[in-house]
């Protein structure tokens, strides 16, 4: 778990009690100590945005040790439910049969076996509106040579390439989430020379985001979000896929809400951290009869994969007041306030919350959610010269222990144009003067303006790897030197785009093709997201028993095509780096 809000704090942010642990006729204790922590509860005590289909979620101690639960709301009453337990066994979820009023308040009381004492909180159920309305996707307008087209691959049209600067040799590829076509959306990997390695595309009216490499059980696998898009906001699932490409875990967000498209990180322990925004009726002042309007909630989730069950919840709206954006309400659209686009899990356990409409990042206390400090906005924590100020950011990450160093992509566009580009930023935080200064910024050449979407990604061995987001380019540079640089042909967004080793195996077989012509047969060979294919061995003959090796050519990209003599039936072997088998296509007639 990122941390746990203990039950002793309470949430002032939140503007309501504390947990009690109360003894058995005693007045309420400040904390019990279960092994080496408190318990945690959630929704955090005081929420008052949690949704009617809310977990009570109760962590450090195991459900062995949780005895009778008592849930009960101001207008539902009593709710009966079921107590599961964490995979990790050291929490676990009281799951209510019927869900809650919005508006009501829950109080929740729960007996600690051998404790003689009891958890006792409460927290107020949200107005929700439904989902997000699903926004019509338009595709990118065609151009010349904007699609990639395979004869052994006929149903895959993923988006054309140009590298302006080849990144040239080793085993890092390019990820890349194209999300307006132009005829078909996906997950896309390139190797460094803009070659295509894999490609997975989705339904129409979907989008592929936040499309990398991570680590699952101790394994490298692909990690994405999948689903549709409204008011700036994702609705879907998240996927874990192995190396052989097949699904391996499905990510949910917990209690009613759906994942969102910003951010995916798995953590250690089989957890994942996700995003999810909440559309709810919220008073623009907390006194009596002040009007109501619809709010997007930013949600940050941290959920166990295995269960699917709810280990950690933080909302904006508890902490986070709507005068501090910059984005003024849409009579004809929910108001995004807040706008949550990436949270980061820091070197000590907390969060670093990024929210694009506030101009703030803000580091995310994991015991009780409160604030620790803030960087932008209206109300930042730290100083920074009009040179170094930041708008409409994306995807904020600490880069060292101790907070001293942050990375993050400004924007500096919404709308309104607040600068004339976009640019990667590394800011050094000096808690004792309170101020933060620019010691790195990456421009673009030519300059970019991108009003949406963008990364900054550290690699290795220090070079910094950008997504420029709305604007369809990538681009890795080395102090300030870039040394990779590419774009779509056509002007297709990427969410973000990532640099990783990526080795794999698919678990399909390789695809052929084959014509007849007066010289002979060409035959072309692929297999979608192989990296380990050197050489392809043609295999022809008369009859589909009986085939026999005729040629062995290099491996030349996505789809390699091979001449060989005329024969009625043929197929293909990929050979590794050693000479070995390691896949082999159906047998076909040649055409």
């Amino acid at each position: 778990m990122i941390g746990r809000p203990s039950v002793s704090l309470g949430i002032a942010a939140a503007g309501c009690l504390a947990v009690a642990l109360c003894g058995c006729g005693a007045a309420p204790a400040t904390g019990v100590g279960l092994g080496s922590g408190s318990v945690s509860v959630f929704p955090i005590p005081g929420s008052r945005v949690a949704s009617p289909e809310a977990q009570i979620v109760f962590r450090g101690v195991p459900v062995s040790h949780i005895g009778h639960v008592t849930v009960t709301g101001s207008r539902t009453g009593e709710h009966g439910g079921t107590l599961l337990s964490d995979s990790d066994r050291d929490g676990g979820s009281f799951i209510p049969t019927r869900p809650f009023a919005p508006g009501e308040r829950v109080a929740v009381r729960a007996q600690l076996r051998g404790q003689h004492r009891s958890i006792s909180f409460d927290f107020q159920v949200a107005h929700p509106v439904g989902e997000i309305p699903r926004a019509k996707l338009h595709f990118v307008s065609r151009k010349p040579g904007d699609v990639m087209s395979f004869r052994s691959r006929p149903d895959l049209d993923p988006p054309a390439v140009t590298m302006d600067q080849p990144g040239g040799a080793g085993n890092e590829r390019i990820f890349l989430g194209p999300e307006e076509g132009p005829v078909q959306s996906g997950a896309m990997i390139l190797d460094p020379d803009g070659n295509l390695v894999w490609f997975h595309p989705v339904p129409r009216g979907q989008v592929v985001t936040d499309f990398r490499v991570q680590h699952y059980l101790g394994r490298p696998v692909l990690t994405f979000f999948e689903g549709y898009i409204g008011s700036g906001a994702g609705n879907g699932e998240d996927h874990i896929i192995d190396t052989s490409y097949r699904q391996v875990g499905l990510v949910r967000a917990a209690s009613g809400l759906r994942a969102d498209m910003h951010e995916f990180d798995l953590l250690p322990g089989g957890r994942a951290l996700i995003t999810a925004y909440f559309p709810v009726r919220w008073a623009d002042s907390p006194a009596p009869g002040s009007r109501k309007e619809v709010v997007l909630d930013g949600v940050v989730q941290e959920i166990d994969i295995r269960t699917g069950l709810l280990l950690y919840q933080w909302d904006s709206l508890d902490h986070v007041p709507l005068s501090a954006s910059y984005v003024a309400p849409d009579k004809h659209k929910p108001y995004d306030y807040f706008h949550i686009n990436s949270v980061h899990a820091d070197w000590d356990g907390n969060l670093i919350v990024s929210s694009r409409n506030t101009w703030a990042a803000y580091k995310v206390s994991a015991r009780d959610g409160h604030i620790l400090w803030r960087l932008g906005g209206k109300d930042s924590t730290f100083r920074l010269p009009r040179a170094d100020t930041f708008s409409f950011q994306h995807d904020v990450r600490a880069q060292a222990p101790g907070d001293r160093l942050v990375s993050l992509f400004d924007n500096g566009a919404g709308p309104p144009d607040v600068q004339s580009e976009s640019r990667g930023l590394s800011l050094r935080l000096d808690f004792k003067r309170r101020t933060a200064t620019v010691v790195g910024a990456l421009q673009h050449s030519p300059p970019l303006l991108a009003h949406f979407e963008g990364n900054v990604q550290q690699l290795p061995d220090g070079d910094v790897f950008l997504g420029w987001g709305q604007r369809p380019y990538f681009t890795e540079y080395s102090g300030n030197r870039v040394v990779l640089d590419g774009h779509f042909v056509g002007s297709n967004p990427s969410y973000r785009a990532f640099l990783e080793p990526w080795n794999a195996t698919p678990a399909t077989r390789p695809a052929i093709a084959a014509t007849a012509g007066a010289g002979g047969t060409r035959v072309y060979a692929s297999w979608n997201g192989a990296t380990t294919v050197v050489r392809w061995r043609l295999l022809a003959g008369g009859r589909p028993p009986a085939l026999r090796t005729v040629r062995t050519v290099p491996w030349s990209g996505f789809e390699t095509t091979i001449a060989g003599p005329a024969e009625r039936y043929v197929a293909v072997q990929a050979l590794d780096a050693e000479g070995h088998v390691i896949g082999r296509s159906p047998t076909i007639r040649v055409g």
